[in-house]
């Protein structure tokens, strides 16, 4: 699946990839397969993006199949993270994973304890549906 970002995550993302390539020598296969899909992402205008795709600052309820859970989680920029109050930081496996993603898609990592599974329930908030184009 391709990935859908509005112009300016995209902006503000090529920041944040540049300063994580910069701290390693090689990057981790989540984020070299991140940046595979952040260069072959479809880039739309804020104003364009479709009500169900999440966004960066979007909040969504995702059911862990594994565990038959389901949480809330926001995406956010690696200074905004913190995951004691389930914010969720863009350079975290899982944040790579849902970014771009529909509402109803399931989004798909590896870590050590193998693969993961979430699917993507409802897409509670999601700034540019809100009129909150530049957060």
């Amino acid at each position: 699946m391709t990935m859908i970002i509005t112009e300016f995550d995209r902006q503000r993302l090529k920041d944040v990839l540049t300063v994580a390539c910069a701290q390693t020598v090689t990057p981790d296969k989540d984020l070299a397969g991140f940046l595979g899909a952040y260069y072959r992402a479809i880039v739309v205008p804020s104003d364009e993006v479709p009500r169900d795709v999440v966004t960066m600052n979007s909040r969504v309820d995702m059911y862990d199949m594994e565990y038959d859970v389901t949480e809330t989680y926001t995406l956010v920029y690696p200074v905004d993270s913190d995951i004691f109050t389930n914010r969720l930081s863009i350079l975290n496996p899982m944040g790579m994973a849902i970014l771009g993603r529909r509402q109803g898609e399931i989004a798909r990592w590896r870590s050590t304890n193998g693969e993961h599974h979430l699917q993507l329930m409802k897409l509670v908030f999601q700034p540019e549906r809100e009129g909150l184009l530049n957060l």
